[in-house]
This record gives C-alpha cells, structure tokens and sequence, in this order.
C-alpha cells in the first residue's frame, strides 16, 4: 500500500497553535481580497451602477457556465503601492460553453479602469499564462487607456499587450474582445487586433483619437458616435463582427462565438478521483507559525492528493527532500516538496533524477516550497553542493513539463530557484499566507551585515559601536521581514496569488486542467551536468 500514514496529532496543542497562527493570517489575507472586490469605492461603483453598468466581476459571472469556478489570478496586484489593490484589472481563468478561457476584465470603477504599471503587469502575465496553456482569451473593455501620471511607466512596454495578442492568434489561439464602453487611444487596438470584437450598442467607444483631440488635430467637429460608437463601426468601418443592444446581450454574444471556436484540449478530461482520506481542513494546523520549526510535508500531500496515495522516490536517500508520484484530480503528478528545509547534495541529485524521469514520461511537476536554501559549511563545499545544487537547478531550467509552485513556508536563497520560483516559469505559482521569500531569513542576513562590518572596523583598526549594531539589526530584520512576505510578494506579481491552503487542491486541480489544454511533453535532452 502507497496510501500515506498521517502522524498529524489534531488534539495537540502544536496543532492548535498552529491552526489558531493559520486562521489569523487567513483574516488578514480576507482584509486584502475585501479591498479588491471594492473596486474604486462606494461612490464610484454606485455611480457605475446609476449607468445601467454591470461591475467587472458581475460582467464575468454572466459569462461562465453557471456553477463553474473561476480561478481569479494575482487579485492582490499593486498591494502595498500607491494604486489601489487590485490594479483596476481582474483577471482568470474560467469556463465557458465548456471551453477553458483566460478572461481579463477592466474595472471602470478604479479611475475609469485607467492602466497603471501594475496593470500593464497583471495583463502581461495573463497572455503569458494564456500563451503557455492555449487558453482562449476574452477581454472585457472599459478602459480610460494609460493612467497618463504614470505614462513613462506603462507607454513603452505596453505595446507588449497588442503584440501579445497577435502572437496567440498567429499561435491559433482565439482572442475576444467585448467592448463596454472606451476602448481609446491605444486600448482600441485591442479591439482591433482580437478575432472577434463585441460592441455595446450607444455604450462602446472605441477611437484612435477622441473629438477634442481630432479638432485639436485636424479641425474637424465629430462627436463619439459618429468618431467611434458600436453602430459605426458595426455599420461603417466593420470594426464591430457583433452588436449588442446591451451589456447581458453583448455577453451573451461572447458565449456563442466561444461555443463556435471549435477549440480543443490536447488531452481528454481524466476520470472521477477519489478524494483525499484526510481532511483538507486539517491543513490548516500543518504549518508551524515559526518558520524555523520543520514540519513533514507528507502530511500536505496526503491532504491533496487523490486518495492520498503517494509512490516515493528515494525515500531512504536524501531525506529533507521527499519525492514521488501522484495523481491529483485524475492528473498524474510528479511531486518535489521539502521536509527539513535544507538541501544538501543527496537531495540536489535526488531531485535532478526526479526531474529527469518526469519529462521522460511527460507528466507535470508540483514544487511544495519549505527551503531556507542549499547547505553552506567547508564539509558541503568540499563535499561538491555547488555541483550538485547546480545539476538541481539545471534540471529545473531545462524541464519542459508543466510546472506548479506552492511556496507553504519558506522559500529562500537559491532553493527558491532550484524549487522553481518565479524566475523558472511555473505554469502557475501560489502561496500560502504562512509563505516567505528572500534572499536569506531575517536574522541571518541582519547578522551577516554585522559580522561584515565588524570585520571591516577590525581592519581599519576602529572601535565598533555595539549600540548602533543592534540597532542596524533590528532595523534590516524589520524590513526584510516586511518583504518576504506574502502579500508583499504577491502585490509584485511574484505570484499567482495567496491562497487558504484547503484550497489547494481544489487550485491544482483548477490549473492542472487549464495545463492540459495544451500539449504536454518533456524535455528529452538537458545540459552539461558537472559530475
């Protein structure tokens, strides 16, 4: 029997304090969502409404299948800047008329859904995620175009939205637009570049140049109807393939073009899955609330995966980094997930096998973070840790199958690499509110800062002033405390989103069925590795 034993004692107090650390992140990471799903505020969202105006997320209900999920990605973009959070954008994954979409959805109440940085940031990583998946994409449009304060930010990468769109449709991969209401300046080659563009009848506006700008121009009068409306361009410049007599109609339309995309999955949808034999909730008491504490990841896997049925690979050799194979919703998985924190060289060259032997079957791989990075000491340098924690990352950089990130505590130096962060191109990336990630821990940087300036007062023959290094300390491991962690992160789009760990399974699934969309095969070659 593979099925996985659970030691996980629910009566403890450690579970407990656990659980009780869990629930009052989950209260914080609620505050944050709460702040996105507001939009703009109470006045503006009321005076969208007093227009006859669907909010963004209502515009997207009304275009799923009913009773489908949909999976909202980086909803705490622009978290901690000085934009609201949420970047006047949503943006996921969810179904329509059966097809797998990725849909982004302006938000008109946040500055007239005007585009700031973090904007232009969550749009690009939702083609990018679109690109790799073959997702089909629908665009919901009201925007005010570039949020002109920050124009040096946004005007010269983001003429990498419109060049996005002509890749996935060069790539066979349908892009929608559904025109609300501005679609100016710029924003109109989204339209104008998307397969199928939808207009809302006396709502949709959608011009290179807007009537002041054309007198300003040429000296001609026009007006917005005749410049740019929906029945102009459905009439006159054929700008329009559909027009809608209003919002419901305009996506309603939207489902029917989809329904006629004739656009398949690579892969047919596996079977029913057996649940886990554990409860999901207790997921919630894993986790130590002190990072430094380890903790077994097999008590996640067994709460994840189906039937809670894990083959180990090397379960004997390398030990602080458990691998194996699963199947999760129906989708068999590779799984690297770390039990002790570090990794030392057996579990570097554990995991480049493991690696190996995925893309040699083509199954996907999931990356369940608890690092505080590779072994340091003369004995491990001797011993070979850069070799063998480069054959790691070597291995992960080459992989061609999908990757999964969940970052479950901590995630830093090059084991977040070797893991595959962020900067290894996951399919999809996500953390959990107990999650850090940086460089090195707090206090181990702050001390390596002060052993370094000890060093150098020594040198020059000065006294070194204990006070002001305390002092220097507490002030490094306050900040750099403040930047690995999650919702700080996750507002720079480092990941896909923060997520309550019983939703685990439930967002691998989600993501594993969107990867499926696309082919999957493995790497079948990879680079030098130094022996």
């Amino acid at each position: 029997m593979t099925v996985l034993p659970s030691a996980l004692d629910t009566a403890g107090a450690d579970y407990a304090a656990n659980r009780d650390a869990m629930l009052a992140k989950l209260a914080d990471l609620d505050a944050e969502h709460t702040k996105a799903l507001a939009g703009g505020g109470e006045k503006y969202v009321a005076r969208h409404r007093k227009r006859g105006k669907l909010l963004a997320r209502e515009r997207i209900e009304l275009l799923l299948d009913p009773d489908t999920p949909f999976l909202e990605l980086s909803p705490l973009a622009a978290w901690g800047s000085d934009y609201t959070v949420g970047a006047s954008l949503v943006t996921g994954i969810g179904v329509i008329e059966g097809v797998e979409c990725l849909i982004t959805a302006n938000d008109p109440t946040v500055r007239g859904g005007a585009s700031n940085p973090w904007t232009l940031k969550k749009a690009l990583r939702a083609n990018e995620i679109a690109f790799a998946n073959r997702l089909p994409v629908v665009s919901l449009v009201e925007s005010g175009g570039a949020d002109l304060p920050s124009q040096k930010e946004i005007f010269i990468p983001g003429g990498a939205l419109f060049r996005d769109l002509t890749r996935l449709s060069a790539a066979g991969i349908p892009t929608i637009a559904v025109v609300f209401g501005n679609s100016t300046a710029g924003g109109a080659y989204i339209p104008g570049m998307s397969d199928h563009t939808i207009m809302v009848k006396e709502r949709a506006k959608v011009f290179l140049g807007g009537p002041p700008l054309v007198k300003m121009a040429t000296g001609e009068e026009s007006d917005d109807e005749s410049l740019g409306g929906a029945e102009m361009h459905a009439r006159t410049s054929g700008l329009a393939d559909h027009f809608a007599v209003d919002e419901p109609d305009a996506l309603r339309q939207a489902r029917r073009v989809v329904a006629r995309l004739n656009h398949r999955k690579a892969h047919a949808d596996p079977g029913p899955a057996e649940p886990p034999r554990y409860d999901e909730d207790e997921l919630l008491g894993i986790v130590p609330g002190d990072l430094r504490t380890p903790f077994d990841p097999r008590e996640v896997i067994a709460r994840v995966v189906d039937g809670s049925d894990f083959d180990e690979f090397k379960p004997l050799y390398g030990s602080s980094l458990a691998t194996g194979w699963a199947s999760l919703h129906g989708y068999p998985v590779g799984i690297l997930a770390n039990a002790q924190g570090v990794l030392f060289s057996e579990e570097s060259q554990k995991a480049a096998q493991f690696i190996q032997l995925a893309n040699q079957r083509d199954i996907p791989l999931v990356f369940l973070h608890n690092t505080t990075g590779y072994m340091v000491g003369k004995e491990y340098e001797q011993g070979g840790i850069i070799k063998h924690g480069a054959q790691m990352i070597n291995a992960v950089s080459n992989s061609r199958v999908p990757h999964l990130s969940v970052l479950m505590g901590a995630s830093y130096g090059a084991g977040h690499y070797g893991m595959c962060g962020r900067a290894y191109d996951p399919r999809f990336l996500f953390a959990w509110p107990s999650a850090k990630s940086a460089v090195m821990g707090p206090q181990q940087l702050a001390g390596v800062l002060s052993i370094v300036a000890r060093a150098s007062a020594a040198a020059k023959g000065q006294p070194y002033d204990d006070d002001a290094d305390a002092a220097l300390r507490a002030m490094v491991e306050q900040q750099i405390e403040s930047e690995s962690l999650p919702f700080f992160l996750s507002g720079r789009l480092y990941d896909d989103g923060v997520i309550d760990p019983r939703d685990t399974r439930t967002v691998l699934g989600l993501c594993l069925s969107a990867i499926h969309t696309a082919p999957v095969e493995g790497a079948r070659g990879f680079g030098v590795f130094r022996m």
